[in-house]
């Protein structure tokens, strides 16, 4: 609910803090936004943002797949990794960026006893679904290349569960001895699905490209490889397809097309890696 993170929230206009009266968020400088019957706001401003959002048959799926609980192990990882590194006043405060349906974001909530987060997504369907994840959860539509409509030095935790990362704003909205926890896809993340013909494959060299961005603003001081094979039947094999980065560029008929002819179960490795970045002071 937006009224538990109202606090945590800044003015994509102005940076004033913004208080919450009667459906809309208002900050001292008279600028206002309307939060929608399904219970997000968008503090999206300005020029149009350049990047597309999941669709909703994406975050449909998406949601389907993890609640039937085949990512369970990774959802424990990112959980773990934010409870080993608790807030110090006991309080956490939370941020996922590219939040999708929430549910990475809920089971962090859980795992820390009193905390709120705020789940940031630049898709309408996936913030509608962030709305109703969980009831410590304020749902917000914003562009992460943009200026985080979030308060600097606020948060104690971040989170970029197979999502962008800016890393300079990242650092702003961090509080002292804050971190960023990353769950990234490893070269062989479900290689023995994005082998089929167009489907989207993981970037060998992501990994690297995370640590030279976040050098010198962050400190790694956690790594956990988390990997597990699933046996999945044709229908969860299709939402998998559907709901990644393939799901922008093939259609619903493809997808089903690619996997009709796979046995059942059919296995496929999931591999990702969680790293946990302390944020460091910079001058």
């Amino acid at each position: 609910m937006l009224d538990a993170v109202t606090d945590l929230l800044a003015c994509p206009q102005c940076e004033r803090g913004l208080d919450l009266d009667d459906g809309v968020l208002l900050c001292e400088a008279g600028h206002s936004f309307d939060v929608a019957r399904q219970g997000y706001v968008s503090l999206l401003t300005g020029a149009a943002t350049r990047f597309t959002g999941d669709t909703a048959e994406m975050i449909a799926a998406r949601a389907d797949f993890l609640d039937a609980g085949h990512y369970d192990p990774l959802l424990a990882a990112v959980a773990r990794s934010c409870a080993e590194r608790p807030c110090g006043d006991g309080t956490a405060r939370v941020l996922e960026v590219g939040a999708g349906t929430g549910r990475y974001l809920a089971a962090v909530l859980d795992a820390l006893p009193g905390s709120r987060g705020v789940g940031l997504d630049v898709s309408k369907p996936a913030v509608r679904r962030i709305a109703r994840s969980h009831p410590r959860v304020g749902a917000v539509l914003a562009d992460v290349w943009r200026q985080l409509p979030i308060r600097s030095g606020v948060l104690s935790h971040v989170l970029s569960v197979f999502a962008p990362r800016n890393a300079a704003e990242t650092h702003r909205v961090l509080a002292p001895g804050g971190v960023l926890v990353v769950a990234a896809p490893t070269p062989s993340h479900l290689r023995e699905l994005v082998a089929l013909p167009g489907m989207v494959q993981v970037d060998e060299r992501k990994t690297e490209r995370l640590g030279a961005a976040l050098s010198g603003a962050f400190e790694r001081v956690d790594r956990a490889d988390v990997q597990f094979t699933l046996e999945l039947d044709r229908p969860a094999l299709g939402r998998l397809a559907g709901m990644g980065p393939s799901g922008h560029h093939l259609t619903a008929e493809r997808l089903s097309e690619l996997v009709a002819g796979l046995p059942e179960p059919f296995p496929v490795t999931a591999s990702v890696t969680v790293t946990v970045w302390e944020r460091r002071e910079t001058h």
